[in-house]
């Protein structure tokens, strides 16, 4: 089992591309602009789409995906691409992106019977089995419902993914309860913005700093959502932070081994 980084960054710009990992081949979390580095050919294998949130820098290429590839899956007798999120993002999906004036309703086309995508909801706490392989949707915190992922990577522990969230406390609860191999934090803002990261539930070095503190142990954990050039600034303040974790900047391209 293997997760590629496809896209890590809090924005875009040139060599910057917004959040998605790719599980093995067929899994997607998250599908930001990062979806773009896939191939055709790599695209068209995607089975299931795992969303943390609506913001569109974590939705906006599941209707581009959709796009690309309906024709080559449905020649190929292919289902419908599984995309999996709370309710309320599938909601929001629904009424303002696939609402044919964003973009058309891939849920009934290319036909009502075979369309290139199903929406499928699920709850916090619930484990997912995909091919053989559990992934448990977390708690997150943030300005719209929202979830993180754990992925079950057997006896070499968990790959966990927060997604975009504030200060969590159920988040830390249900860790301390797991055996982790990496953890995918966000830290979207420099602590010179630290106000505006809690008004948008993000975390900043210093809140970073205080929800590791509530993590046992030494753990490899891998800083994402940083905007571009803002980087070294943020990851300077992130080395001063006090604990035992291995911390360092998530890398485009990184890729990391499990069970």
């Amino acid at each position: 089992m293997k997760i590629r980084v496809l896209g890590c960054a809090g924005a875009m710009a040139a060599g910057y591309r917004t959040t998605s990992f790719l599980l093995d081949d067929d899994v997607l979390i998250d599908a930001g602009s990062g979806v773009a580095e896939l191939s055709v050919e790599a695209m068209a294998k995607v089975d299931h789409i795992l969303v943390t949130h609506s913001h569109l820098d974590h939705v906006l290429s599941i209707g581009l995906l959709a796009d690309t590839v309906q024709r080559r899956r449905t020649q190929a007798g292919r289902p419908a691409v599984q995309v999996h999120a709370l309710p309320e993002t599938l909601q929001a999906l629904r009424q303002h992106i696939f609402n044919g004036v964003i973009w058309p309703d891939f849920t009934r086309l290319p036909t009502a019977e075979r369309p290139a995508l199903s929406f499928h909801p699920f709850a916090v706490g619930e484990r997912l089995h995909l091919g053989g392989r559990e992934i448990e949707v977390l708690s997150a915190a943030h300005t719209v419902p929202a979830v993180g992922f754990a992925v079950d990577g057997g006896a070499v522990g968990h790959w966990v993914f927060t997604g975009d969230t504030g200060p969590n406390p159920a988040l830390w609860a249900r860790l301390s309860q797991l055996k982790l191999a990496h953890l995918i934090i966000e830290c979207a803002f420099g602590d010179d913005e630290c106000e505006l990261a809690g008004i948008s539930q993000h975390l900043c070095p210093t809140t970073l700093g205080q929800e590791l503190a509530k993590l046992e142990g030494s753990i490899d954990v891998h800083i994402t959502h940083i905007k571009p050039g803002e980087r070294a600034a943020v990851m300077e303040a992130v080395a001063g932070l006090r604990g035992d974790h291995r911390v360092s900047a998530l890398e485009n391209f990184q890729e990391f081994t499990l069970a």
